[in-house]
């Protein structure tokens, strides 16, 4: 079994690359999924995170009214590292689960968005980077996702910079061109991930 963290910048092709693996066999353990799960209406991660910032902080049905949520956290560093105590763990420890029960050869691929600014890389035997120019995310994210283009440049400039994710990478997948041309990358990795797996 081997365990790969992706990541890749917003509008990169991160999700794209992951779909892309999850056909060629890998398990995929997505963060953020995996993050509105542990703080489903009735877990111990939502009464957590309602004991900390208050009932004001849930939707009308009970679940986690996200939006609120967000406006608390993003503009104050001390609730969000609040925040993040809170989920991170459940997170960590929900995500060990998964892996585990994937089996001794399996390619178990870590999709997670933060995986540079969190410093995360030394979680995984490898680390594939989701990798395409700004230009190219800024069009995505104000064509395909209908942002404009102040909402993507502000979402862009709060993550790492492509250095930063370039720096930690063992695998780059160059994502400026189509999905095929991406597609095709994938294959080409995939013997290579199969191997590390096989090494256990």
């Amino acid at each position: 079994m081997v365990a790969v963290g992706l990541t890749g910048g917003i509008g990169a092709g991160k999700s794209e690359a992951a779909r892309a693996l999850a056909r060629r066999g890998a398990v995929i353990v997505d963060s953020d999924v995996i993050a509105r799960e542990v703080v489903a209406p009735g877990t111990p991660g939502l009464a957590a995170v309602v004991a900390e910032f208050g009932e004001e902080v849930l939707a009308a049905d009970g679940s986690l009214d996200r939006e609120r949520l967000g406006r608390l956290v993003f503009a104050d560093a001390g609730r969000r590292r609040a925040l993040n105590g809170i989920v991170h763990p459940l997170v960590a420890r929900r995500s060990a689960e998964l892996q585990r029960a994937a089996g001794p050869k399996a390619v178990v691929v870590h999709d997670v968005p933060l995986l540079a600014e969190e410093r995360l890389s030394h979680r995984y035997r490898a680390v594939i980077v989701v990798d395409a120019s700004d230009e190219t995310r800024l069009a995505r994210l104000t064509g395909a996702r209908g942002m404009s283009e102040v909402d993507a440049r502000a979402r862009m400039g709060a993550q790492a910079g492509r250095e930063e994710r370039l720096a930690i990478a063992d695998f780059v997948l160059d994502n400026d061109g189509t999905l095929e041309e991406l597609d095709a990358q994938v294959e080409e990795l995939w013997p290579r991930l199969v191997e590390l797996a096989e090494e256990g």
